[in-house]
């Protein structure tokens, strides 16, 4: 979250709730890696809370590193390739699968060159204004490359998805990314997780309707 300790950590407690109450309606083993989307935002927020809290209070000054490289992990190692995993778990139609299936393979090199840039570059977290800003030195024609690959990976997966309402995921993280773009600049990895509670409700939304389809289609007992 991008506004203040207490934000992060609010927002972490409340998309605990969100991610608690979406694992809850999972059906079987396959539905828990998309269920639990809310919940590793959760992990993320939670973490960032902690990287205000280390740049704003000097006691609290050695949870920096670890804080930082934290949030960064889950904004751009696993979410490229959970996202499209965890719509591949949800499908059942062959044809839907090999599509879902490239997009997992992308996500999967983004998230390993993302990995590669975390762990070889200089990073860096700054508090400016309401915001924190994180300086990563990665090198810029690749970056530029692997920003559309990262989009393509988030976006388009539930896009293919024949299941019901999975649209709007999608259209979720669309907007969120088109708002933090034009508006944030300079803090998209940071102010672009402020729509974690929109796109959380979303994949709620998402995981109520297949249980109710499952439910509805499931056969009537006999007495």
């Amino acid at each position: 979250m991008c506004f203040s300790t207490g934000a992060s950590f609010g927002a972490g407690v409340v998309l605990s709730l969100i991610g608690v109450a979406s694992i809850k309606k999972a059906q079987t083993s396959t539905h828990i890696f998309f269920a639990s989307i809310p919940l590793i935002f959760a992990i993320q927020q939670i973490s960032e809370g902690f990287v205000w809290l280390s740049l704003s209070n000097p006691v609290y000054a050695s949870l920096q590193y670890i804080s930082t490289y934290t949030f960064l992990f889950f904004a751009q190692v696993v979410w490229p390739v959970w996202v499209p995993f965890s719509i591949l778990m949800l499908e059942k139609k062959e044809k839907r699968k090999k599509n879902e299936k490239l997009l997992v393979a992308i996500g999967g090199l983004v998230s390993l060159y993302l990995a590669y840039c975390l762990l070889s570059y200089h990073v860096e977290a700054r508090i400016i204004g309401y915001h924190i800003s994180y300086k990563q030195n990665y090198p810029t024609k690749l970056s530029n490359y692997g920003a559309v690959l990262y989009i393509i990976a988030t976006i388009i997966p539930p896009a293919f998805s024949n299941i019901k309402r999975m649209w709007m995921l999608s259209i979720a993280i669309l907007i969120s990314y088109i708002i933090t773009t034009i508006f944030y600049v300079d803090y998209i990895v940071s102010v672009w997780c402020f729509f974690a509670s929109i796109i959380s409700i979303a994949v709620l939304t998402i995981m109520h309707e297949i249980r109710n389809s499952q439910m509805k289609s499931a056969p009537s007992s006999v007495l």
